[in-house]
């Protein structure tokens, strides 16, 4: 399949991830340049003002914003829908997606993948236990009682597959990788719906990609991911030093 798109952004990332899902639930093929938001060079800063990733390029479109790129990818493509036809329904699935890609972000991305791995691996920073503690501890566990509120017994939040149902759950993968697991007795709901998504295969592709690169130094990922078959781009926008981005967060 000829790949019409090209995405900027490392598939650790949740907001990458979960467009790379919905690309893959869609039969969308798609070069990637993986690199990590802090590591981007002047041309990346050039075509993501804000230093974030995803980046989509379609032709002479540039998209930022996972969600925006999303909604596009829907719009062009509107098989296997991952929004709603119902116009109540999909307000709710866009309210669910901004509330993981904010209040998680900030929860599980920042305070806690970040402090956990990217700080030290990036920036040489060690580890803000308390903000780790702080998060894990506090802000999560009040993140989760509001998703178990929101959620079903079974099935997905609006009956079909949609973004809500993939964010949440591109979300709580970053939170595995630093050992933390949602508590099935406290959350049965949100722990239901995590490994109901984890087992679509189109996450389980992405699995088998992320536990070898979460593994593999920045400099490496680009071999690894070619010999896992991943189509890359011929050049690569993450040679620039490692530097925060223009707002805070992920």
């Amino acid at each position: 399949m000829t790949s019409q798109y090209t995405i900027i952004g490392n598939p650790l990332s949740p907001y990458v991830r979960k467009v790379l899902v919905c690309m893959d639930l869609k039969g969308l093929a798609y070069r990637l340049d993986p690199i990590a938001p802090f590591v981007g060079n002047e041309e990346f800063s050039r075509i993501s003002p804000l230093r974030r990733i995803p980046v989509l390029i379609d032709g002479e479109l540039v998209l930022n914003d996972s969600t925006v790129i999303c909604e596009y990818l829907q719009d062009a493509h509107p098989q296997a829908p991952v929004y709603p036809a119902d116009p109540r329904q999909r307000a709710r699935v866009r309210w669910l997606e901004e509330y993981c890609d904010s209040r998680l972000g900030e929860v599980i991305i920042r305070r806690m993948f970040f402090e956990k791995g990217l700080k030290r691996f990036l920036f040489n920073q060690s580890t803000d236990e308390a903000v780790f503690a702080k998060a894990r501890d506090r802000e999560l566990p009040q993140a989760l009682d509001y998703l178990q509120s929101q959620l079903p017994e079974q099935g997905w939040i609006t009956g079909d597959l949609s973004m809500a149902d993939i964010t949440i759950a591109s979300f709580f993968r970053n939170a595995s990788f630093v050992r933390y697991q949602v508590d099935a007795q406290r959350w049965p709901r949100v722990a239901v719906l995590l490994q109901r998504a984890w087992a679509l295969p189109a996450f389980e592709r992405l699995a088998r990609i992320e536990e070898r690169i979460a593994r593999t130094p920045l400099p490496q990922q680009r071999e690894v991911l070619t010999e896992l078959g991943v189509d890359l781009t011929e050049h690569t926008l993450g040679d620039g030093s490692p530097r925060p981005g223009v707002m805070s967060g992920y």
